[in-house]
């Protein structure tokens, strides 16, 4: 687990989770990337069991603030979810005019040749930085509000409703791209 403190005890309870890339590497800045992990969000709603109430996708990370619904578990949902990015991002990228193809296979390829279960590439951290809201005593208000402004505070936008990757346009009318569960839909963000 990589020393990550925050373990998943109740597979069932709401998390923020953070995702990050190997090496903070700005994955995310081609849409392609983005799209793989939207698409796979909504797949894992739709067949995973999994609720989720905000997100937002950085260039070199990932927050979601989700849980699973049983029998569905959130520590299947975070493997399968980062198993199957990580395969189809890579996939893109080998094949893709990306201009950084070799550097970033280069990278990926050495952190996966330093793990024996890693058959080839490594993508994402190992820790998922899973905070459990109810233990923790932390507001959900709070964990959306972070995750929504998170476009801003790096300067990406100036309205986080602008921001096309983020469930932020969920909680302003709005359509996203993500089907976000309509429980917190009354969170005043």
């Amino acid at each position: 687990m990589s020393g990550d403190k925050y373990l998943i005890r109740d597979q069932h309870t709401i998390y923020f989770i953070t995702l990050t890339v190997i090496k903070w590497i700005d994955i995310f800045t081609r849409e392609s990337y983005r799209e793989i992990i939207v698409h796979s969000l909504n797949f894992c709603i739709k067949t995973k069991g999994l609720e989720v109430f905000a997100w937002v996708i950085m260039s070199n990370h990932v927050h979601l603030l989700v849980s699973c619904n049983a029998p569905h578990r959130m520590s299947d949902f975070l493997r399968d979810f980062k198993k199957f990015t990580s395969k189809e991002i890579v996939k893109v990228i080998d094949s893709s005019k990306e201009s950084r193809r070799h550097w970033i296979l280069k990278i990926l390829s050495e952190e996966g040749n330093r793990l024996r279960r890693i058959k080839k590439f490594k993508l994402w951290k190992d820790d998922n930085h899973a905070i459990d809201l109810f233990r923790y005593h932390i507001s959900i208000k709070q964990k959306m509000n972070y995750i929504h402004n998170n476009p801003v505070a790096a300067g990406i936008v100036d309205n986080a409703i602008d921001y096309v990757y983020s469930s932020c346009r969920d909680y302003c009318g709005r359509k996203g791209l993500v089907e976000v569960s309509p429980r917190f839909k009354v969170v005043d963000i």
